[in-house]
């Protein structure tokens, strides 16, 4: 696939109009806060739409276009500020995508995030790219229907009931033993259309982010092993070792392969278990895609040559991909909401005069005034020389912040 007609965007430059070269992104939270300033560090001006006022990539941006995403006028302000647009996250409509692509290059495009939006089309791609993949998903029914209710196999229990959309971080889901609680948690999640999955037998999660461009050039940066508190990313570690090597090497290509399979462009994200099946190391199975940076993947702002939103803002302008470079050890912790309050519930600020005064310690917090329980805040990732002192001071981080999952990690 060809770059489509006024790529590649040189950043810094000014077209004919006088308007400098602006890269625009549907949705404001964190990920399009660091998109922003990814773009803005090469010299491009930015335009970011959401309809809240104080997102926090409208409050950096050059431009915030306050209104939803499926405004007419907010969509055509922004195909007039900019020479080429991305998303921030799966959920923003695929129609507006197709929208805005009628008259500037959008990556990633609207076909492969409706792929992401809905887990029965997620399941359907990824059992059509296994052939090429390497790898497949769990077993799974689609629950849309009384009558699919009670067709589903006895051997797909006990099970992990997915609403089909807007789920994530654990959202929307319910683990189920027999028919009779699948029966009750479908009916708890309003009969909405779902995806039963086949619980298998956890060893490990792990994810791969690749970015691929218009010309079908690829590159891919380490899987990352992460360790989820209660269906959140809690810990991220990326290190050589994390993983055998066969198996990372598998993850990659499958992700790879998963990408190419739709024509993909731009930064994509698959998340994958590792499961028990027993031989030495496990075996791998795919299990959801994210068309967008990703939260295991900030460890590469500060232990990589090149960050997944770096190589976000490559492949929307259709600039070259450089294979990036791990130079450090990294372990990530995510920093939730319940940071900001006690055991008695009272708001406090977390100890960042202690965190900030260990080693390699990287603080990024996203400019979110309202912290609540579960709600990401933050990230904190530690770089160091070698693993074991990064794995030692991010476990002391972990404790003087009382977070949760790092000692099962190691």
């Amino acid at each position: 696939m060809s770059a489509p007609s006024g790529l590649p965007v040189f950043p810094g430059t000014v077209d004919a109009a006088g308007r400098p070269a602006t890269l625009g992104v549907m949705g404001g939270g964190q990920l399009g806060r660091m998109f922003v300033h990814a773009a803005q560090r090469l010299g491009y001006f930015t335009a970011v739409l959401d309809a809240d006022p104080h997102s926090p990539a409208g409050l950096v941006s050059h431009h915030h276009i306050q209104t939803g995403y499926s405004d007419a006028q907010g969509l055509a302000q922004l195909a007039d500020l900019c020479a080429a647009i991305t998303t921030e996250f799966e959920n923003v409509p695929s129609a507006a995508l197709n929208t805005l692509a009628v008259r500037r290059p959008v990556a990633p495009g609207a076909a492969a995030v409706a792929i992401a939006q809905d887990r029965i089309q997620e399941k359907s791609h990824f059992t059509a790219s296994a052939g090429v993949a390497g790898v497949t998903c769990a077993p799974y029914a689609v629950i849309a229907s009384p009558e699919q209710l009670q067709a589903v196999p006895a051997d797909l229990l006990p099970g992990i009931l997915k609403t089909a959309r807007m789920g994530y971080d654990g959202k929307g889901q319910a683990r189920v033993k027999n028919a009779a609680e699948l029966a009750a948690a479908w009916a708890e999640l309003k009969q909405v259309p779902c995806v039963l999955e086949k619980l298998l037998p956890l060893k490990a999660e792990c994810s791969v982010i690749v970015a691929r461009g218009w010309d079908g050039d690829i590159v891919s940066f380490p899987p990352q092993l992460n360790l989820h508190v209660d269906g959140i990313l809690a810990v991220t570690e990326v290190y050589e070792g994390n993983m055998p090597l066969a198996l990372a090497a598998r993850a990659q290509e499958a992700t790879k392969a998963i990408a190419n399979h739709i024509g993909y462009v731009g930064v994509l994200c698959v998340e994958f278990f590792v499961i028990d099946d027993g031989s030495e190391h496990g075996a791998l199975v795919v299990n959801e895609m994210a068309p967008r940076p990703h939260n295991s993947g900030h460890y590469t702002m500060d232990a990589c040559d090149v960050s997944q939103f770096d190589l976000q803002v490559h492949a929307m302008a259709g600039l070259p991909l450089p294979a990036p470079r791990q130079h450090s050890p990294a372990i990530m912790l995510n920093l939730l909401g319940d940071l900001w309050f006690d055991a008695a519930g009272q708001p406090r600020t977390p100890d960042w005069q202690a965190v900030l005064a260990l080693p390699g310690a990287h603080l990024h917090l996203y400019g979110k005034t309202d912290a609540r329980p579960g709600r990401k805040m933050g990230h904190l990732t530690f770089t160091g020389a070698d693993v074991a002192s990064v794995k030692a001071t991010a476990r002391q981080a972990a404790r003087i912040l009382g977070l949760p999952g790092f000692e099962s990690a190691q």
